[in-house]
């Protein structure tokens, strides 16, 4: 289901269509993930392995229920949702967390949305379906382990990486966690690894898409999408190769290139779990085919949040759909005192974040405005993104901060709404800035917030 071992611009460079079969295996990494959180809860693996050795005690292998136990579902995609689907068949509870999925969804589910911080209190048993991105990175360390339930059981059968290991050895260690089924570890093998020393530790070698099922259902995809090709088609899931012909592609690359930039930056300063996206074209551009264009302004926006190759430009409307957020789209005459206009409108709990871009003349891309602040936005690179007080001696100490952290600053803009308001400070740096050091940014006097965005 991942590209993590595909050099996707490698082969993108050398015109080599990248092709994903992300629905071939899913009912293989659900099952699998159902087996061992049965596996854990009835200590099948030890009990096996102690009647081999000759070894008869029933006590020592005492269980748990699944029955009417709260079962804590962090990530409701494709595997998750199955997962869902099974175990409320054995009586448990979902608690679900994911950013991306509408209330509404989640009621069509059957299950209650809530935020990570109460799926980890409020669990019995907890189960990991998110990809491998830097937010979900070390998603549960060590001060997640302190707020779960003492006696928690938790099963990841997603991405190596998404619960710290060395964190998961210790909980278990210190019986905060009574055990553990893990199919998917930082580097495999695992050699080394804590989480192979612990005997309430279940491990298996990642055969979550290990079935024979599984293994057809891929290959059938891959050679369906490869015949689809070969019939001047256009393949449901190309990890980079854009669904539009080469002569509209000329015209509305640059619009496309633009949408894709602003939808990455409205989602890096909103966050996740936003409920509408709005797409409003003006002047020029609303005369030309936009379709293209809204779907790059998804994929920017989606992908910067779900992580590197999981929407492209085939299923980012559809993933837009999944996941519950509506899409508008209005064209209008005026351009807002440009020859075009792309306005980008980001909803969450009521929140409107703001977007707008234009492409000059000589095809140059322009990101004009974000929120109520009208300056200029580069397109690409790494910047810091900070909103503050209008008065002095703010911006001299933010880039003595960055200055002292080794982190170069090759531009600045700045813009306001009017005098004595806040102001829009962009920092362009040659790095991306570490935790350490936004937090030292934002402690400075008449900072009101600050982002580190990468485009």
């Amino acid at each position: 289901m991942g590209i993590d071992n595909v050099d996707v611009e490698a082969a993108t460079k050398k015109g080599i269509i990248v092709l994903n079969t992300p629905g071939g295996n899913t009912i293989s990494a659900a099952e699998h993930t159902i087996a061992m959180m049965l596996a854990l809860a009835r200590n099948i693996p030890q009990a096996n392995a102690a009647l081999h050795k000759g070894e008869w005690n029933r006590k020592k292998y005492t269980g748990v229920e699944l029955f009417n136990k709260t079962l804590g579902i962090v990530g409701l995609g494709r595997v998750g949702a199955e997962v869902a689907a099974r175990m409320k068949s054995f009586g448990m509870q979902i608690v679900a967390y994911d950013p991306f999925v509408s209330e509404e969804k989640a009621t069509q589910m059957g299950l209650t949305l809530a935020s990570l911080e109460t799926v980890l209190k409020q669990s019995d048993f907890i189960t990991v379906h998110t990809p491998l991105t830097n937010e979900t990175r070390n998603l549960i360390d060590e001060d997640e382990f302190k707020i779960m339930k003492p006696g928690v059981r938790i099963v990841n059968c997603a991405r190596g990486g998404i619960i710290n290991e060395a964190a998961l050895s210790k909980a278990v260690a210190q019986g905060i966690v009574a055990g553990a089924a893990v199919d998917v570890f930082t580097k495999e093998p695992p050699t080394g690894n804590p989480l192979l020393e612990q005997d309430r530790i279940i491990t298996t070698p990642h055969l979550g898409a290990s079935t024979a099922e599984a293994q057809v259902n891929v290959a059938l995809a891959v050679a369906d999408q490869i015949l689809t090709i070969a019939r001047g088609g256009l393949p449901t899931n190309a990890i980079n190769m854009p669904a539009i012909s080469p002569e509209t592609l000329a015209v509305m690359e640059p619009y496309m290139s633009l949408a894709e930039n602003m939808g990455a930056l409205a989602g890096q300063v909103a966050g996740s779990g936003f409920d509408s996206l709005e797409l409003i074209y003006g002047g020029t551009v609303a005369e030309k085919d936009i379709r293209p264009v809204t779907i790059s302004a998804i994929k920017g926006l989606l992908g910067c949040l779900m992580g590197e190759g999981s929407v492209n430009f085939v299923n980012a409307q559809r993933t837009l759909k999944e996941l519950g957020v509506k899409l508008l789209e209005s064209k209008t005459e005026s351009a807002n005192g440009y020859s075009n206009s792309i306005t980008l409108k980001l909803t969450k709990n009521g929140n409107v974040t703001t977007v707008q871009g234009t492409v000059s003349a000589n095809k140059e891309k322009r990101i004009v405005q974000l929120n109520e602040y009208h300056t200029y936005i580069p397109t690409s690179g790494d910047m810091v993104i900070a909103v503050i007080e209008d008065k002095p001696n703010i911006i001299g100490p933010c880039c003595v901060v960055l200055g002292e952290g080794k982190i170069n600053i090759g531009g600045m803009h700045v813009g306001r709404v009017a005098e004595g308001k806040p102001q829009l400070m962009v920092l362009s740096v040659d790095q991306m800035a570490s935790d350490d050091i936004m937090k030292k940014l934002r402690e400075v006097p008449g900072v009101i917030s600050a982002k580190m965005v990468e485009l």
